[in-house]
C-alpha cells in the first residue's frame, strides 16, 4: 500500500520519459519483426502489414467506448445502498 508522501520510480519526468521512450521502442521492434514472422491466417487481409496491432487498437478502444455506455446502464446513486 502506498502511503501519501512516498515518491514512486514514475514521479520524476525524466523516469516518465525513458519508460516511454523504452515503450516506443519495443513498438518499433514489434512492428519491424512482423516482416519476418510468417503468418498463418484464415483470411486474406490477416495476411496486411500490422494487421494484429491495428486489430488490437481497434479492439481495445471499442472495449473503453462499451465500457463507458455499460456504465450509464448500472451506475446507480451514491446512496443507493442506504
Amino acid at each position: 500500500m502506498k502511503n501519501r508522501g512516498e515518491i514512486t520510480i514514475l514521479d520524476s519526468k525524466k523516469n516518465r520519459q525513458k519508460v516511454r521512450t523504452y515503450f516506443y521502442f519495443a513498438l518499433i521492434l514489434l512492428l519491424i519483426s512482423d516482416f519476418f514472422i510468417p503468418k498463418h491466417g484464415h483470411f486474406p487481409w490477416e495476411q496486411a502489414y500490422g494487421f494484429y496491432a491495428v486489430y488490437g487498437f481497434i479492439g481495445c478502444v471499442g472495449l473503453i467506448f462499451i465500457a463507458k455506455l455499460l456504465r450509464l446502464l448500472v451506475m446507480r446513486k451514491e446512496d443507493y445502498y442506504d
